[in-house]
C-alpha cells in the first residue's frame, strides 16, 4: 500500500480487488468516509451506457447532470442507462456494491467531462457504500490515459427547482406546456392540460371530508357504490398489517371494526384520485413500484403522526392522505407530457446521484411537485394536502401546513434511509425532528413498525398495482 494510504488512521476497508488494481497501476490513494459536507465538483460519478453499438462508461462531476441529449449531439449515438441485471453481474463479478469511476475496471471505452480535471484531488466510489477513495488529479489523470474528454455535463447551480415560491407555480407550468404543445395561441392552463375531471366518488367523499355531521352510514354507502373501491377497503381491512380479529365481511364492517371512519374517508379518496391517471407504461429502472412507495409511505407517515404531541398533532386521516398521494405529481408528469416522459426516465436512470427534481427542472422547467400540488388546488382538495405535496421536499419548510410537508419529507428520508424509495440514503437534519415534536428515535421505531409487516404492505401494493 502507499504512503498517501498510510498517512491517516484507515477506516474499514474498500473491496481487495479495488486496492489491488490501484496498487499495480501505482496509484496513490487514501481512504476516507463518505459524508454529506464533501464537495460535489470532487466526487465523481461513473454512469455505464449501452447502445446497439456496446456499452460506454461516461464519467462526470457529481454537481453535474448528465443530459442525454448532449451526450447523443457529441457521440451520435442513443445511450442509456445500461440494463439493471447486466450491472449487478458486472459488479458482482467483482463483489462490488457500487460502481467506481476506474475505467480500467470495464472493458467499455471511456469518456468523462474535462472539468473533473479542475480539482487537486478528486473522489471516487471504492465499491463500498460509505467509503471513497481520495486519489490525486494527476494521478487520477493517468488513468484517463485512453479516455476520451469533452463537455457535457449541466452544472446543478444552473438549475434551480422552485422549493419555496408557489406563487410562480401556474406561470412556470403554463411555460412548461406551452414549451412542449404545438398550439400558438396558449389556452388557460385548464383547457390546456388535458387532465380529467374529479371523479364522482371522489367529489362525493370530500364533500363527507368537510361535512360536521357526516356518519359511518354515509361514507358507507359512497365507498360501496364503486365496487372496486369497496373491494379495496375491505382487502385493506382484511390484511395481516392490522390483524382484524374474524373475517370481515362488509365495508361497514371494515371501517367499525378495523379502520375507522377517519381513516376510510382518506384512504377512499386516495384511491379514488390513484385510479383517476393511469400508471406510465414507462419508469426508470429499479424504480419503486408506485403503490408500493405510496402505501409505504402512508404507513410510516401513521406511525409519525401517532407519535406527535398531541397539543401540535395535525389531522391523522389528512397526513396518511398526503403520504399516499406524496409522488401524485410523477403520474400527472406522465399524463401531461407523455412523449417526453420516456426522456424523464432515461435521465433518471444516467443521474442516480440526482434528486429527481434536478432532472425535471432541467428538461421541463417544473418539478412534479409543483403541478401535482396544482392539480391538488384545482380539484379543490384540501390546502393542507397541497401544501404537503408542494413543500415535501423542503425540511426547512415552516410556512402554513407546514407539519403535513415535514411529516412527508420525514418519512420519504427515513424510508430511503432504509433502501426504499427513489431517494438517495441522507442525513436528516435535526430541525426536521424537532419542528414536528419527535425524537429520533420515536421516528425511527415507526419505520420499523412498518417494516417488521413489510410483506402485509407489499401484498396491498400488490393488489392495487394489479388493479389499477
Amino acid at each position: 500500500m502507499t504512503e498517501l494510504a498510510r498517512s491517516t488512521p484507515i477506516p474499514p476497508q474498500p473491496p481487495s480487488v479495488i486496492l489491488q488494481q490501484l496498487d499495480r497501476l501505482g496509484v496513490p490513494y487514501r481512504i476516507t468516509r463518505e459524508s454529506s459536507g464533501l464537495d460535489g465538483s470532487r466526487r465523481i460519478q461513473a454512469v455505464l451506457l449501452e447502445d446497439t453499438v456496446g456499452p460506454l462508461l461516461v464519467l462526470f462531476p457529481r454537481n453535474q447532470l448528465l443530459d442525454l441529449k448532449r451526450l447523443t449531439e457529441l457521440t451520435g449515438r442513443q445511450l442509456t442507462a445500461l440494463r439493471a441485471e447486466r450491472q449487478e453481474r458486472l459488479l458482482g463479478k467483482h463483489g462490488l456494491e457500487r460502481l467506481p469511476a476506474l475505467p480500467p475496471l470495464t472493458s467499455a471505452p471511456c469518456l468523462y467531462d474535462e472539468r473533473l480535471l479542475a480539482e487537486d484531488s478528486l473522489l471516487i466510489e471504492s465499491g463500498t457504500p460509505g467509503i471513497l477513495l481520495e486519489i490525486p488529479r494527476d494521478a487520477y489523470k493517468g488513468l484517463l490515459a485512453k479516455a476520451s474528454a469533452a463537455h457535457f455535463g449541466e452544472p446543478l447551480n444552473g438549475i434551480r427547482p422552485n422549493l419555496d415560491r408557489p406563487h410562480d407555480d401556474r406561470a412556470e407550468i403554463s411555460q412548461a406546456v406551452q414549451a412542449f404543445t404545438a398550439r400558438r395561441i396558449q389556452q388557460r392552463l385548464e383547457e390546456t392540460i388535458e387532465i380529467p375531471p374529479l371523479p364522482e366518488t371522489a367529489q362525493r367523499i370530500v364533500k363527507l371530508r368537510v361535512d360536521p355531521n357526516a356518519t359511518l352510514d354515509d361514507i358507507t354507502g359512497v365507498v360501496e357504490t364503486d365496487p372496486a373501491l369497496a373491494a379495496q377497503v375491505v382487502s385493506w381491512a382484511a390484511s395481516p398489517y392490522y390483524a382484524a380479529p374474524g373475517k370481515i365481511r362488509s365495508v361497514e364492517d371494515a371501517i367499525v371494526r378495523v379502520l375507522g371512519f377517519d381513516l376510510v374517508i382518506n384512504l377512499a379518496l386516495g384511491l379514488a384520485l390513484g385510479k383517476t391517471l393511469s400508471l406510465p407504461k414507462d419508469q426508470p429502472q429499479q424504480a419503486t413500484p408506485y403503490w408500493q412507495q405510496a402505501i409505504y409511505t402512508a404507513a410510516v407517515i401513521e406511525g409519525l403522526t401517532r407519535a406527535v404531541p398531541r397539543a401540535v398533532r395535525p389531522e391523522a386521516g389528512l397526513t396518511y392522505l398526503a403520504g399516499l398521494l406524496h409522488n401524485f405529481g410523477y403520474l400527472v408528469l406522465a399524463h401531461v407530457f407523455p412523449p417526453h416522459f420516456s426522456l424523464i426516465c432515461r435521465h433518471l436512470e444516467a443521474n442516480p446521484h440526482l434528486p429527481h427534481s434536478y432532472v425535471e427542472q432541467h428538461l421541463l422547467g417544473i418539478t412534479r411537485e409543483q403541478i401535482g400540488a396544482w392539480l391538488m388546488r384545482h380539484w379543490a382538495m384540501p390546502e393542507e394536502l397541497a401544501d404537503a405535496l408542494r413543500f415535501q421536499n423542503d425540511p426547512d419548510y415552516r410556512g402554513d401546513n407546514a407539519a403535513y410537508a415535514n411529516l412527508v419529507c420525514l418519512a420519504v428520508r427515513l424510508l430511503a434511509n432504509r433502501g426504499i424509495g427513489e431517494m438517495s440514503p441522507a442525513e436528516i437534519p435535526p430541525s426536521l425532528y424537532e419542528g414536528l415534536g419527535l425524537s429520533r428515535e420515536k421516528a425511527e421505531e415507526a419505520v420499523d413498525k412498518v417494516l417488521a409487516a413489510e410483506a402485509a404492505l407489499r401484498e396491498l401494493a400488490r393488489q392495487y398495482q394489479q388493479g389499477h
